[in-house]
């Protein structure tokens, strides 16, 4: 069988209804019910109900940690990944799958990391979409405020910094798009130190368990199933860059044949055609996608 890669997207996939027609499955029965006691609120209510507040980094986090979760878990009774990778969130996802921690100790850690996410405030982010690399790389150079947040692929990065400092980049980068994103603050730059440090006392107390399946990090993309490695990278991954499209160019380095997106949406696995054309890319968005 093809070397196959499971893959989890982060905020920006979550769609309304979402993870639905999981709810008459009793292992998803289970798995609802234990998140409204562990965060307090209704990933269901909010999946069926509320676009607004799935919109929000407070609840989308834990609405996709719960939902990709869930489908990873029912595709894992069938087949068995070779590697895993998540985009930002999509991480935490990968390291439940691969055995690092308990799947509650997971949701902890991604509701603490959606409050201070949310409350982040003062920060900007942009989407730059068909540019020219070199003109972006100089206009960074030049300006400390701002990051690259996301390399996503040759034709698709995310900035981020604080409003000036994005603002002026853009202005001096030409672009075929350019998208302000509805964020609160300026994910993965140094702009979320404070919040990084608060996260890391949460992050030490979990016990982290060497991983089942290689991991490739956002701010590290070679193969790791080493405990205190992958918590390490976990750490800096607040204000470190999501490095996607070298995430990409390590699955067929790695010998990955095939890759498999479990979550709303398809944005990685389009993400992954830019970048290597040549792979089996296939998707689960729902319980109707899952192999019979």
């Amino acid at each position: 069988m093809a070397k196959t890669a499971w893959v989890f997207p982060g905020q920006g996939s979550q769609s309304l209804g979402m993870g639905m027609d999981l709810l008459d499955l009793p292992l998803s029965k289970e798995k609802f019910a234990q998140a409204e006691e562990i965060l307090g609120w209704s990933v269901v209510d909010i999946c069926q109900n509320d676009e607004e507040k799935l919109s929000r980094s407070l609840y989308t986090q834990p609405c996709l940690y719960v939902v990709e979760s869930i489908l990873a878990d029912l595709l894992h009774k069938q087949q068995k990944p070779d590697l895993l990778a998540g985009h930002s969130l999509g991480e935490y996802i990968a390291l439940y799958v691969a055995g690092v921690f308990e799947w509650s100790a997971g949701l902890r850690l991604v509701k603490r990391r959606a409050e201070l996410m949310d409350s982040a405030a003062g920060g900007m982010m942009a989407a730059l979409i068909g540019f020219d690399r070199e003109q972006l790389d100089r206009a960074l150079a030049e300006n400390a405020d701002v990051v690259l947040a996301n390399d996503n692929s040759s034709a698709q990065v995310v900035i981020s910094g604080t409003p000036e400092a994005v603002k002026e980049v853009m202005s001096k980068v030409k672009t075929k798009r350019a998208i302000h994103l509805n964020v609160s603050g300026a994910f993965h730059s140094p702009l979320m130190a404070a919040a990084a440090t608060e996260y890391q006392e949460v992050l030490a107390s979990v016990e982290f368990q060497a991983a089942q399946v290689p991991v490739l990090s956002n701010v590290d993309p070679t193969p790791s199933t080493n405990a205190g490695e992958l918590k390490q990278r976990l750490m800096q991954q607040m204000t470190g860059s999501v490095r996607w499209r070298e995430i990409s160019e390590a699955l067929p380095a790695n010998g990955i044949e095939r890759v498999v997106e479990i979550g709303p949406g398809n944005v990685l696995t389009g993400l992954i055609k830019r970048t290597c054309s040549n792979l089996a890319l296939e998707n689960i968005r729902s319980a109707a996608e899952l192999p019979n």
